[in-house]
């Protein structure tokens, strides 16, 4: 993970000029169609869309919760969204709508690749930034969790009885009589 810039105009000032330019547009689009609640910060390398800390800190990893994160590779940039990762409902969604948007994908899970901003349908990535609200992503983080949790916490108020130490397995000697 590489370190992350302190603001997010400073992430966009340290790019080459093209990429800053398709991020921005990127970036203008999340922005506008953020939902209430979420922040703009940079974590992980990138410009990331999180709900603070503040507001819900029950994080499994304690790093806010993020619904969409942008950034530059070496070799393509990528917008990360988190409800097309989390919802199967608004993946499906999303894929038809890219199709229908007659721009070639690279996908992963979460992960949209594009090399330059025409690879992108940017309005498609407001949408879908827009169908999340803060609420939503917290319900989906402790649906996935809270069974973990609940695990864990089983795991550590519960002692089993000690088991009886093992009997060694040397083999015996055997007296020649």
């Amino acid at each position: 993970m590489k370190e992350s810039p302190a603001t997010p105009a400073s992430y966009l000032a340290s790019l080459p000029p093209e990429r800053r330019e398709a991020l921005s547009v990127v970036r203008a689009a999340i922005l506008k169609n953020l939902p209430e609640g979420y922040v703009e910060s940079t974590g992980w390398g990138m410009i990331t869309y999180c709900i603070p800390l503040a507001r819900f800190s029950q994080t499994y990893n304690g790093h806010p919760l993020a619904i969409a994160a942008l950034g530059s590779q070496k070799n393509y940039m990528a917008v990360h969204l988190m409800n097309i990762y989390g919802s199967p409902k608004i993946r499906d969604w999303f894929f038809a709508e890219y199709k229908k948007a007659g721009k070639r994908l690279d996908a992963g899970k979460g992960c949209i690749r594009f090399r330059k901003l025409d690879d992108l349908p940017v309005a498609l990535i407001g949408q879908t930034i827009a169908k999340t609200s803060v609420d939503e992503l917290i319900e989906w983080h402790e649906l996935v969790h809270a069974p973990r949790r609940a695990a864990r916490r089983t795991a550590r108020t519960s002692h089993p009885a000690k088991k009886p130490a093992k009997a060694s397995r040397q083999p015996s000697k055997k007296s020649k009589s």
